[in-house]
């Protein structure tokens, strides 16, 4: 006999929820983050920091070398092709003002010279400039530089020191051959981190017999050919290799930055300055290799 009863119903089911829709896969290959670049108000900075250096003997080199460790900036991430380019553009900067600042005094000297004089002047030029040339662009230069960097300031400096303590027994009118050779093999130094040209000049001419002045004077004579020669240089490399995308605002503001803290910077070159012992910059060199070396 059959119930009047319905059979209760089977419970329903809860309604299914939907799996919350996932994220689109990320792409395993990412593509590589482009290296830090230079700002132009880094490399401003860094020209301000070539005019003043570049007329003293305390090597520029070292301190564009060290002004973007202690401001903290990656460098070492740089794009190494842009580094050469704004090592190029602060030199150009520079040498376009010392041309400015100093060409006249030059002249004037190479008027009046003789041809022997003329001869150990051109002497000069030699050692630096077929150093430049062939060692500038070695790659394990450059990888050493910061360790050699140091040494090469403070050496540097006690070189300076000890040869601007002996007297001077000479003047501008004595300069020879061999005068011409050991300001140019000294200029060739200046490849070596740290090692100023200016100071090199200088400790060559104080150590043969010249006083503060005339020593000056010579380092300047064999000297400005040798940076308007390794400006030009670096500016026709990277004329042929072009500059990297992007980075003419960059290198304008280096390259400016350079000339106009050159300018600003003449006063270094005028003849009561030449005059001063150079002890103090010898000094600061010691302490700037402790700095590095730190």
């Amino acid at each position: 006999m059959l119930s009047g009863r319905r059979a209760p119903a089977p419970p329903s089911r809860p309604p299914r929820r939907r799996a919350p829709a996932l994220p689109p896969r990320l792409s395993r290959h990412r593509a590589p983050a482009s290296p830090p670049r230079h700002s132009r108000r880094r490399v401003a900075l860094l020209g301000i920091v070539q005019g003043p250096t570049e007329l003293l003997p305390v090597s520029s080199s070292a301190h564009i070398a060290l002004l973007p460790r202690l401001m903290g900036w990656r460098e070492e991430q740089v794009d190494a092709e842009l580094r050469n380019a704004v090592e190029a553009a602060l030199h150009g900067g520079a040498a376009a003002a010392l041309v400015i600042v100093l060409g006249g005094e030059l002249a004037r000297a190479a008027r009046e010279q003789d041809r022997a004089a003329l001869a150990s002047t051109a002497l000069a030029l030699i050692p630096s400039a077929l150093a430049g040339y062939l060692l500038e662009q070695r790659p394990e230069r450059r990888a050493g530089a910061s360790r050699m960097l140091p040494a090469g300031l403070a050496l540097g400096g006690a070189a300076l020191a000890w040869a601007d303590a002996r007297p001077a027994t000479r003047g501008l009118s004595d300069f020879g051959p061999r005068d011409g050779l050991a300001l140019g093999l000294a200029q060739a130094l200046a490849l070596l981190p740290g090692v100023s040209r200016s100071g090199a000049a200088l400790t060559a001419g104080r150590a043969r017999g010249f006083g503060r002045e005339d020593a000056h004077a010579l380092s300047w004579r064999v000297g400005l050919p040798v940076i308007a020669g390794a400006a030009g240089l670096k500016a026709v490399r990277l004329a042929q290799r072009g500059a990297p995308p992007g980075s003419l605002p960059v290198l304008a503001a280096g390259a400016g930055a350079a000339f106009l803290s050159t300018i600003a910077s003449a006063p270094l070159t005028a003849p009561a300055m030449r005059a001063h012992a150079l002890w103090p910059c010898a000094l600061y060199r010691v302490g700037l290799a402790l700095l590095a070396a730190a």
